[in-house]
């Protein structure tokens, strides 16, 4: 024991070792008391959830702020005042200012513009539900006429259907509408609550707006001094790729979609569709979503035509198709270029896993968070292999049977009647 040296490699190891302990007792508490901390982290996010949307609002609005301060109210402030922190103030603010406004207006006008014709829709909807009634009640009596050994069934069928509907009437719905009062209560105590979030959420979209080189600075004080400067100068360059992939990406689809609901508006009132708004507003809202987005958005618009004229319901389901054709080949890759440059498949994946853990809002940002996340895993086995001093391009992977070890060649083998494009990645 004696002869034995402590220094600074013991210190290390017996640091180390602690905190490997330590984070194993953490774990294993959390995992014993699962419950309550996930009860405590979804009480925390309910509060901070007016403070996310309002810096996602501040990020969306980030670009118009940009337009509004450079080109009309800095030179406006130069004019007023010589002293630049005085402008600055003015100009910032007014931008602010403007840029909310013109977020609030342009929702406005869209709510101005879709809920009245929405609500005529769905009024035409319903009161038009007799007649809907009386046309598939007629087609299922001819029918049934025409095939009596079915008759029996259906009688039976809706018997027990009539049974159940009676005890459920009886012993589920009745009893429910004693707590109609309670319902209604606690919809109206959501509604205001909401409304006191986006109350929240536009006040700390002002905020962030007003300040976002302060934050900007705070954040990048953070990360200098918690990583090195060339670590620090990598995650810069990452979260401003990360930047102009969702920018890119969420601003293109906002506008594709845009175009395509109003292509849909045209295209419906030339073909004399009935609910023409309603379709328009469904087909433009889904076709946010990519890749489902179409079929989400034709399903329930073909089923509407279906119940007015089932010929028109065809000529639909054809426009529909030839539209988004033109969308996914033409306009799609027009208005988004580069900024999502994966294969169908692919997005189809992104979209799947991405909903399943985020829901609704992984079907929006699935695509662009993938796109991240594949460069990132592109870049650092790029990485990887160029320290074993291979090549990097898949092509050079391609029908190879191994890499030689001593001359870090591909060794190909034997690729029968498979084209040369593909072997060499063309």
């Amino acid at each position: 024991m004696k002869n034995l040296k402590w220094d600074g490699r013991y210190l290390q190891a017996g640091i180390t070792a602690l905190l490997v302990i330590f984070c194993c007792i953490v774990f294993y508490v959390a995992l014993q008391r699962w419950t309550a901390i996930r009860a405590a982290v979804g009480s925390v996010a309910s509060i901070l959830t007016p403070f996310v949307w309002g810096a996602v609002l501040a990020y969306l609005l980030r670009p118009l702020l940009a337009a509004f301060q450079g080109r009309c109210f800095a030179p406006l402030a130069q004019r007023l005042t010589k002293n630049r922190r005085t402008g600055f103030a003015i100009a910032r603010g007014l931008s602010v200012l403007m840029s909310e406004i013109v977020a609030v207006l342009i929702v406005a006008v869209l709510l101005w513009l879709i809920i009245p014709r929405f609500y005529e829709s769905i009024q035409s909807i319903i009161l038009a539900l007799p007649d809907y009634y009386m046309s598939i009640n007629r087609f299922a009596t001819d029918f049934l006429d025409s095939y009596p050994e079915l008759e029996s069934l259906v009688r039976l069928w809706s018997g027990q259907i009539y049974i159940k509907l009676n005890a459920w009437l009886e012993n589920d719905f009745q009893p429910q509408v004693a707590d109609l009062v309670g319902v209604v209560s606690t919809s109206l105590a959501a509604i205001l609550g909401a409304l006191l979030n986006v109350f929240i959420a536009v006040i700390a979209s002002c905020y962030l707006l007003y300040n976002k080189e302060k934050f900007g600075g705070k954040a990048k004080r953070i990360l200098y001094g918690v990583f090195s400067v060339k670590h620090a100068e990598g995650i810069l360059s990452g979260l401003n790729f990360v930047d102009r992939v969702f920018v890119g990406f969420l601003f293109g689809k906002l506008i594709d979609s845009a175009i395509i609901g109003v292509l849909c508006f045209i295209g419906c009132s030339i073909l004399q569709m009935p609910y023409a708004v309603l379709i328009s507003v469904i087909v433009g809202v889904t076709n946010i979503i990519p890749y489902f987005g179409p079929f989400i958005g034709a399903i329930p618009s073909a089923f509407i035509i279906l119940m007015v004229s089932p010929f028109k319901c065809l000529i639909f389901v054809v426009f529909i198709f030839a539209l988004q054709q033109f969308d996914g080949n033409i306009l799609g890759p027009k208005i988004l270029g580069s900024s999502v440059g994966i294969s169908g498949f692919w997005v189809m994946f992104s979209i799947i896993v991405a909903n399943g853990l985020m829901g609704f809002t992984g079907m929006l940002v699935g695509v662009p968070l993938f796109v991240v996340l594949s460069t990132g895993f592109n870049k650092l086995i790029d990485a990887l292999l160029k320290k074993r001093g291979l090549q990097t391009e898949t092509a050079c992977y391609t029908c190879i049977d191994h890499i030689d070890p001593d001359t870090h060649e591909p060794v190909r083998k034997t690729v029968g009647d498979v084209p040369d494009e593909i072997i060499e990645g063309r």
